[in-house]
């Protein structure tokens, strides 16, 4: 079981886009819970089209913290997405509703962890960083913490500064290895390697510039068809898309820094799942 949390530096970098991308073909369960403070569910209004009433979200487990039980706030507040292995908690509906997310976060980063007997993963997207009730107990315990950031020189020099901030904070907490790098779109005019110089963290997986596949996760579009080629050779152009080529190696490239920073902490977790 990991937790894996993506957060941006500022504007729309593709952090919700990513998470509920990596939700949707991740190959084991996974729990997507948003976390951006800032209000209305990316997944509800974007990929479900607003057509879904959601049980529950994630004001159910600030309101758990009175008494009630949070894990089974966790479970009657998340839904499960078609088609998948996955299952949400949607963010707040209001930014007015911030303010109980404050108390939250901590024991939600120790309930989340509970989730290793059910092996489940957990994805969080939680939005933009240094907002007021950001979820920094869930950042600081993730297994790893992807910084997202597009390949521009305007994105790589606003995400330098936060870059830096969390490269110190994790490594004061000795685990200097669960941060990097999620960068969106092609290598134009930055490669990865170039990125992870100017900003001293390494790039952990990039996710191809897809527009046309990114609306399908991004506001419910329909999958592009098949080109005429990929359906004389019986291809799936849908599976075979940029995007979910990229999604299908970002996962791997993922599970595999884990495995990585966790047999280097802990030499007898090897061959454990992650």
């Amino acid at each position: 079981m990991s937790v894996i949390v993506l957060a941006s530096a500022s504007g729309s970098p593709g952090v919700s886009t990513t998470a509920v991308g990596l939700a949707l073909s991740w190959p084991r369960p996974v729990l997507l819970l948003e976390a951006d403070p800032t209000g209305g569910s990316a997944v509800l209004a974007g990929y479900l089209r607003g057509l879904v009433t959601p049980a529950g979200s994630v004001i159910d487990l600030a309101q758990a913290l009175h008494g009630g039980d949070l894990l089974a706030a966790l479970a009657g507040a998340s839904m499960p997405l078609p088609g998948s292995t996955a299952s949400l908690v949607p963010a707040v509906g209001s930014h007015g509703q911030a303010r109980s997310l404050v108390p939250l976060w901590e024991p939600l980063a120790a309930a989340l962890r509970s989730l290793e007997e059910t092996g489940q993963d957990v994805i969080v997207d939680a939005g933009r960083l240094g907002l007021f009730a950001s979820p920094d107990p869930l950042i600081d315990a993730a297994d790893l913490a992807l910084l997202v950031a597009r390949t521009d020189l305007v994105s790589v020099l606003r995400a330098r500064s936060w870059a830096h901030t969390l490269a110190e904070r994790f490594a004061r907490a000795g685990a200097a290895g669960n941060v990097g790098l999620l960068t969106v779109g092609p290598p134009d005019p930055f490669r990865p390697r170039e990125i992870a110089t100017v900003l001293a963290l390494p790039v952990v997986a990039s996710v191809a510039w897809d527009p046309a596949s990114a609306a399908v996760y991004s506001r419910g579009a329909p999958p592009p068809g098949a080109s005429w080629l990929e359906r004389l050779t019986r291809r799936d152009g849908w599976a075979d898309a940029p995007l979910q080529r990229s999604l299908r190696a970002a996962h791997s490239a993922i599970t595999g820094t884990i495995r990585a920073t966790t047999e280097h902490l802990n030499p007898s977790a090897v061959g454990r799942p992650t």
